[in-house]
């Protein structure tokens, strides 16, 4: 008879069964390559699978270890495989995104992401990094308005910048026009010294940035002169119709909704219009509320009108940015509890109890 006053060990779960496989690389796949110089990519890989044990020997790989691990390690030494066979040069960020997209069970391949090539200029490629990232490509593809909303570095304007290049070079539009609000200015940019465009040219900095990585930088002030493209502050769109054009609108966070109605309503004939931002770096003055907080709920639901949202996991720049949005994502989640908390606290009966 059991004592049920005894307090009894919980169950212990079945240690996973320990077993062996070897798998062996096609003679066509340098193993330099695929385990990188020095063996750092095969380092990568050890970190992240700590409960195999991964020996290699010539072009044989044997794993020891669990079942599943096992059969998830052979299923990344394809998708490296294949990312080879496409061209591409592995590196260890790239070793990284492959695992976490594996261990995230999702339908897509992580060759399918990482070979995704969007455009190509003096030797550089500019393709998605994150399964994210290429859902969002996706879109622009599909849809004639697109929404990127996510933290600072998941590629948001990168991306569609190089869309809009594509677009252009494809002849499927005339031009590009690429715009943000200068919030910081009002948009009343007369108090500021100078002439307009060295007033305007602080806030569009970074677009004409990105473009010179994506077009000959020769080529820009021709472009320009001609209007195939255009940069501009978002107050410059008023009263316009925009046929036969990209359109971007960056930095939408910092919208009024009444600049996010005017904005949407210059779609043309023949145009496509990406819509970037991000929701936790608002700089609009107190009490003004942001066109891009709330146009979801506005438009949710609208054939042709996509939301795609990015987080920290798509962060493709220094390791640490996407450690810090995560740490202010902790931050903020707190706040509304601590103001509760200090609300619950407060006496009350005015100014508190006097003596």
């Amino acid at each position: 008879m059991t004592d049920l006053t005894t307090p009894q060990p919980a169950p212990q779960a079945p240690e996973p069964e320990v077993g062996s496989h070897t798998i062996v690389i096609p003679p066509t796949v340098p193993m330099v390559n695929l385990l990188g110089p020095r063996d750092e990519l095969l380092r990568t890989v050890e970190r992240a699978f700590p409960k195999l044990d991964i020996r290699v020997r010539g072009n044989e790989v044997t794993l020891v270890g669990g079942g599943g691990e096992i059969a998830l390690l052979e299923r990344l030494l394809d998708e490296l495989i294949a990312v080879l066979a496409a061209g591409q040069t592995l590196t260890a960020d790239a070793v990284e995104r492959s695992i976490g997209m594996l261990r995230s069970q999702t339908t897509e391949r992580p060759a399918d992401v990482l070979t995704l090539n969007i455009l190509s200029n003096r030797g550089r490629t500019i393709r998605p990094k994150t399964l994210n990232q290429k859902r969002y490509v996706d879109a622009i593809d599909a849809n004639t308005i697109v929404f990127g909303i996510g933290p600072a570095g998941t590629g948001k304007t990168y991306l569609a910048m190089a869309k809009a290049v594509q677009a252009l070079q494809a002849k499927a539009v005339n031009r590009i026009i690429l715009t943000r609000p200068a919030v910081e200015a009002g948009e009343r940019l007369g108090f500021l010294p100078g002439t307009l465009t060295e007033k305007i040219d602080p806030y569009l900095r970074p677009l004409y940035d990105a473009l010179h990585d994506m077009i000959d930088p020769e080529s820009i002030p021709r472009l320009m002169a001609a209007g195939t493209i255009e940069v501009a502050p978002l107050a410059y769109m008023r009263g316009r119709s925009l046929n036969d054009a990209f359109i971007i609108l960056d930095e939408a966070q910092n919208t009024s909704p009444e600049q996010m109605k005017m904005f949407l309503t210059r779609l043309g004939f023949g145009s496509q219009m990406v819509v970037t931002g991000d929701v936790t770096q608002i700089d609009l003055p107190d009490g003004m509320q942001s066109g891009l907080k709330i146009v979801q709920g506005i438009l949710e639901g609208l054939d042709d009108v996509h939301f795609s949202m990015l987080t920290s996991h798509d962060v493709v720049r220094h390791r640490l940015v996407s450690a810090i949005v995560d740490a202010y994502g902790r931050y903020d989640a707190r706040q509304p509890a601590l103001a509760a908390g200090r609300e619950a606290g407060r006496p009350r009966g005015g100014r508190g109890n006097r003596r």
